[in-house]
């Protein structure tokens, strides 16, 4: 398979390379570590002058050299048996150019840190690190940690989860990992009980009784995907729970300690801050551990 994995020279993006460098890829695995490299008119430049005159021709240079260097130290980390580790730097926008490259050179998944040096740095989810989510055809792995030994796999039993299954069962990346399948029941009560025409008591036995068949559902699904796991060999455990999707989600994996959350999603919203569906970006982005998105 073939893994591309983005950096930068940032600590994120040495989160990142960690993380790849201590997982179980498959044989024959090609890793492509790439650097997107700005100009010096990228930085400088612009519809207004610098006030000051600047040699951008001196400050490629010294850029170039660090992208080197940084794709160096990257390459020697990732070495290892059974896989082939390649470098390339690039120059363009480095969410475009990232996603272009992993396209033309078939890449399997790519793999980036939380932030970059995007002028966005202060969100939880860079600037880079979001383009690269909403517009890869392939996984993302958004790594906020070095390790992984304790996942949750976010299953509601639909197309979209399905593409979470080859980077468990079929790459087989954590198989010394423990999985809990977390399925999240989201019943919606009555519309009467909402607007205050019953008791609180009242309410709260109907929503219970509402939600009952939708609870019973998802620990079916839950049961069903960790037995799949259980067969493949990994250690897995079914778990359900009700309430919003993406908070639940979230709050479970920090209350478990857990170093990764998988998810799928649709991409199917029409808009481009939400090309992967609401519930993804939202744990994206108040996730405290690494995510591993599967269009």
């Amino acid at each position: 398979m073939r893994v591309l994995v983005a950096t930068d020279g940032s600590e994120c993006a040495n989160v990142a390379v960690d993380l790849v460098a201590g997982l179980d890829w498959p044989a024959d695995t090609a890793i492509e570590v790439v650097e997107v490299v700005p100009s010096g008119i990228q930085v400088f430049g612009g519809p207004w002058p610098p006030i000051t005159p600047v040699d951008t021709s001196a400050f490629d240079r010294d850029i170039r050299e660090q992208a080197g260097r940084n794709l160096r130290d990257a390459a020697d980390q990732l070495a290892g048996p059974g896989r082939t580790v390649e470098t390339a730097a690039a120059a363009g926008r480095a969410g475009d150019v990232i996603v272009s490259l992993a396209e033309q050179s078939g890449s399997d998944i790519i793999v980036v840190g939380s932030r970059g040096h995007g002028t966005l740095e202060t969100m939880l989810l860079g600037s880079v690190s979001s383009e690269i989510v909403d517009h890869a055809h392939v996984p993302v792995l958004v790594a906020r940690g070095r390790t992984i030994e304790r996942i949750v796999l976010a299953w509601d039993g639909s197309e979209c989860a399905e593409a979470t299954v080859p980077p468990l069962l079929e790459w087989m990346l954590f198989g010394g990992a423990r999985v809990d399948v977390l399925s999240v029941a989201d019943a919606e009560p009555p519309w009467w009980v909402t607007a205050g025409m019953v008791s609180e008591e009242t309410a709260a036995e109907v929503y219970h009784e509402a939600a009952a068949p939708s609870r019973l559902q998802h620990e079916e699904m839950a049961q069903e995907m960790a037995d799949r796991l259980k067969a493949a060999g990994l250690d897995a455990a079914p778990v359900s729970r009700e309430g919003d999707p993406a908070e639940t989600i979230v709050a479970y994996a920090k209350a478990h300690e857990a170093d990764l959350i998988v998810l799928g999603t649709h991409g199917r919203t029409g808009l481009r801050r939400l090309l992967m569906g609401s519930v993804a970006r939202n744990v994206l982005l108040h996730a405290h551990c690494s995510v591993l998105l599967a269009r």
